[in-house]
């Protein structure tokens, strides 16, 4: 290298650390990238705490994890870490901590102590206001208040980690944060991440990865949502498939898993089918689930290789690549979207064409059996008023499917499914006498 000036020059601190809180987190995905940390530290329970307290509300994400020395909470805090990824790590850039907790707060908090009975626990924070007074890239040791004091008891016998969230400016309305309507908001998004955790760790919470891995959002346990319905006997599964991709001097492994999930009347019961809908609804549930290192970053949509179609809602695949494929998939620093690589693309044409093919005839077979069924079913209630004009007693199984005609005409068929289940419960003499069996 020739001989140069070279000059250095820092960033603001100030100003780079504020525009850091809008690289595309929201409160669900911010909590997700947390817990991310908690998963790679070994955590087999993560405790959520989303309190109300007006200005003063808090959020607080504890684990068992292995916990952090001084020298690892100041490295963990450094914007870019210099710590190495290995390969399954659920971090990449150094930057999710930080990033994903003041997109929503102005006060990061971290306590933490190694499992070691000789480790001692440490506390730093990287408070905006402060950074904003120095316009320098600090960390501070936090006073020792009552969170702070609550967090320090947490990791006190076990070890493990505390984050804590202060400020939630992102959170909570600029005007009266100590209103109704902020208290419902934090309530909302309660209930919003532990779907979302539900969802994108659900491999991990189904004990399919792990040890069996713990979360709860105050107090109550998250359930996991399996989006290809693995406890449905009519769920139709296609071989699986794995693909070498290979993009400039990064080599991996992507598996394909397609799956075709039942119609509405070949669903376990009607709350099941709902369950299984999904956040989005059937029609845009469809398509490829994308996971990084067993944890989901993508879910839903096609990703540009065919459109949403009614026809083929029951379709959904899942697509796995483990992290020694990031660059390949260009997975953002929220680890919400990735880029499908041209390739790879080529590849999965032909066998998401036959998946949806698959799902299309399922549909239009289940679409068929109930036309012919409301014909059927017509034709009986013709027969059911004749009965009537000549005034004799119609069977009940005659009565039953009249009313399913009925029903299938005026678009309520749904309804009278649950009005059967109803039935069945309460009066299983007389629905099996109109016809309303499992």
């Amino acid at each position: 290298m020739s001989a140069r000036n070279l000059y250095s020059v820092a960033p603001s601190a100030a100003r780079l650390t504020d525009s850091l809180r809008d690289i595309g987190y929201d409160f669900p995905t911010a909590v997700a990238d947390v817990v991310d940390n908690s998963v790679a530290a070994g955590a087999n329970r993560v405790e959520i705490d989303i309190v109300f307290d007006g200005f003063d509300s808090w959020v607080m994400i504890a684990d068992d994890g292995e916990g952090m020395s001084a020298n690892g909470l100041l490295e963990a805090l450094r914007y870019g870490s210099r710590r190495d990824y290995g390969r399954g790590d659920l971090g990449r850039y150094g930057l999710g901590l930080k990033t994903a907790s003041l997109s929503q707060c102005r006060s990061l908090t971290v306590v933490s102590r190694r499992r070691a009975a000789t480790a001692r626990t440490v506390s730093r924070m990287i408070d905006l206001d402060l950074i904003a007074e120095v316009d320098d890239w600090v960390v501070a040791e936090p006073a020792n208040d009552e969170r702070v004091v609550k967090a320090r008891e947490t990791v006190a016998d076990t070890g493990g980690t505390v984050v804590l969230w202060r400020g939630l400016d992102r959170v909570l309305p600029e005007r009266k944060p100590e209103g109704g309507w902020a208290r419902r908001r934090l309530e909302a998004l309660a209930g919003r991440t532990a779907d979302h955790l539900g969802t994108v760790f659900h491999r991990f919470l189904e004990g399919e990865v792990g040890d069996g891995l713990v979360i709860t959002v105050n107090g109550e346990k998250v359930q996991p949502w399996n989006p290809f319905a693995p406890d449905e006997p009519s769920r139709e599964v296609l071989p699986p498939l794995r693909f070498e991709v290979t993009v400039g001097e990064a080599t991996g492994t992507v598996s394909l898993q397609r799956y075709v999930l039942p119609s509405r009347d070949q669903f376990s019961s009607q709350a099941e089918f709902e369950r299984l809908s999904g956040p989005l609804n059937w029609n845009r549930q469809q398509g490829l689930y994308v996971y990084r290192a067993q944890r989901l970053v993508q879910w839903g949509g096609w990703n540009g290789m065919r459109g949403i179609d009614e026809h083929t809602k029951l379709a959904r695949a899942a697509l796995d690549f483990d992290t020694d494929l990031d660059v390949v998939f260009n997975i953002n620093v929220a680890k919400i979207r990735v880029a499908m690589p041209p390739q790879l693309r080529q590849l999965l044409e032909r066998p998401v064409h036959e998946l949806c093919m698959r799902a299309d005839d399922a549909y239009r077979k289940n679409s068929r059996g109930a036309s012919e069924g409301a014909e059927v079913a017509s034709e009986q209630l013709a027969a059911l008023s004749r009965s009537e004009a000549s005034g004799a007693t119609p069977p009940m199984p005659v009565v039953g499917l009249a009313l399913r005609a009925a029903a299938m005409r005026a678009g309520e068929y749904a309804a009278l499914q649950r009005i059967g289940e109803r039935l069945r419960a309460e009066a299983p003499d007389v629905a099996a006498a109109l016809g309303f069996r499992d």
